[in-house]
């Protein structure tokens, strides 16, 4: 995995204008492992591709987010900052097509972890329960009834929902919860971390800034973007001072 550059930063911001957060997420990947083709990153599952945008986030902009939230409550606003390693709960692992056995009664079940797939796959559904049950039919791999395998129908809704509860437990860093406490009222509640969206955005801001300081230096000194971007953000912050 190597850190993105001002460049990187500044081209996935461009290609991640029009795409939905799950190719946000395999387009900043592409660019961190140049050498792993999409399909690749799109077999991930969760938890794995999540650990992949964490460590990547800490080697490009460091160990510590700056986050906030607002009291479901009373409305305060709480800032507070997220250590990677406090929520990275799995080290960076290839991919592989890891599958795990879910046992109920008589029934076995031959199972694999979602990935950015299956997420791809139920874009557009409305009903929460419907596009979980959709993703657990696509994970299963197999389903046996005293090790006699039967045939792929659809699997009744409360053996979906033991089946979602095993894929959290194989896959924990797929859903991380944030305990939050109101200064203000005291109250407490969950927040789900999405490292897609806060990663996402972090970069949007990144890229914004990179275009002013460009369109700054260009106008002063007519240099072209790329010899700009291609400075260190210690001696861009040079010029720009010398120019201000």
């Amino acid at each position: 995995m190597r850190s993105l550059s001002a460049q990187d930063m500044m081209q996935i911001w461009e290609i991640g204008q029009s795409q939905h957060p799950i190719d946000r997420a395999l387009t900043m990947l592409t660019f961190a492992y140049p050498e792993k083709s999409v399909d690749e990153l799109a077999s991930l599952s969760i938890g794995q591709r999540d650990t992949y945008l964490l460590t990547l986030r800490e080697i490009t902009l460091g160990s510590k987010m700056e986050s906030y939230a607002e009291c479901p409550k009373c409305a305060e606003r709480l800032e507070f900052t997220i250590n990677v390693a406090d929520i990275r709960v799995t080290e960076p692992i290839p991919a592989i097509n890891q599958e795990y056995i879910l046992t109920s009664g008589n029934l076995q079940m031959r199972f694999r972890l979602p990935n950015s797939k299956d997420l791809a796959a139920v874009v557009g559904y409305q009903d929460v329960n419907k596009a979980r049950y959709l993703i657990g039919q696509r994970c299963v791999l197999e389903v046996s009834h005293n090790g006699v395998s039967i045939a792929g129908e659809e699997l009744p809704p409360d053996l979906i929902d033991l089946l979602s509860k095993q894929i959290s437990e194989c896959d924990p860093q797929a859903e991380i919860l944030l305990n939050l406490t109101c200064p203000a009222c005291n109250h407490n509640w969950q927040i789900l971390f999405d490292i897609v969206a806060f990663f996402w955005s972090e970069i949007s801001i990144q890229a914004k800034r990179l275009l002013r300081e460009v369109h700054t230096l260009a106008r002063y000194y007519g240099w072209r973007e790329a010899d700009i971007l291609a400075m260190s953000a210690v001696r861009r912050q040079f010029y720009l001072d010398l120019v201000n």
